[in-house]
């Protein structure tokens, strides 16, 4: 059978998606994924994540969670059989993005992160978002817990990521994207690249809607999740 795993975005865990849990299927094994703390790229995060589920996989990743999911289908095509990417890039690192990376890295390890973080916060939400509490209070509480060196090495895996580009029209299990139609971090055209350079792929977006989507709009992320299982698991009865 099939595993799901889920691959947070950078610096996330578990709690990125614990409104999702709730939409999956009761008969589908699944799990979270956090190889992104114990490997310093993304090519060994991948090889990581292959060898500690074997099987096939359908693997669902947020923002560098997505640049995860398509490094594993690119290392083992026969094992991935289905792809969900949110708010993501298939693109490597530009060099405007490279050197403002690598400012924060620094600030990172210099202990002089927590303004680098703020400046982020709304860049991460749709106003919609940000003008939620708790959900501010979320992202500052899985940053935190990441802490300032496991926020550089992910921007410095982040920095080096391969170009997706290459091999995305090589992919051939059901693939679908999904963006928030305002994300700043990841701008819709990103995740309009991905669904035009995957065969059969399929593109959603929600309005009003930033970067960190599975929170911003977690009922319309389970009714796309649910539609997307269908496509490789089928119908079932959910977990909760």
């Amino acid at each position: 059978m099939t595993t799901l795993i889920l691959l947070p975005g950078l610096a996330a865990r578990q709690s990125l998606w614990i409104d999702q849990y709730s939409a999956l299927p009761a008969d589908l094994p699944w799990a979270v994924s956090d190889v992104h703390f114990r490997s310093p790229d993304l090519p060994t995060m991948a090889a990581q994540l292959l060898d500690e589920h074997p099987g096939p996989l359908a693997l669902c990743g947020a923002s560098m969670g997505g640049m995860l999911a398509m490094e594993a289908a690119r290392q083992a095509p026969e094992r991935v059989k289905a792809l969900a990417l949110l708010g993501t890039n298939a693109q490597p690192e530009n060099d405007t993005l490279r050197a403002l990376r690598s400012a924060a890295v620094e600030r990172f390890r210099a202990g002089d992160w927590r303004p680098v973080i703020d400046a982020n916060v709304p860049l991460a939400f749709h106003a919609d978002g940000l003008a939620q509490p708790d959900l501010v209070a979320r992202y500052w509480a899985f940053i935190e817990a990441a802490g300032p060196e496991a926020l550089a090495r992910q921007n410095e895996a982040v920095m080096a990521r391969p170009d997706a580009r290459e091999h995305l029209p090589r992919v051939t299990c059901p693939t679908w994207v999904l963006c928030g139609e305002d994300d700043q971090l990841t701008p819709l055209a990103c995740s309009q690249e991905i669904a035009a350079l995957v065969p059969g792929a399929r593109l959603t977006t929600l309005p009003r809607c930033g970067h960190m989507l599975t929170w911003e709009r977690p009922q319309a992320v389970n009714a796309w999740l649910r539609d997307w299982l269908a496509l490789w698991h089928g119908p079932s009865r959910t977990a909760a």
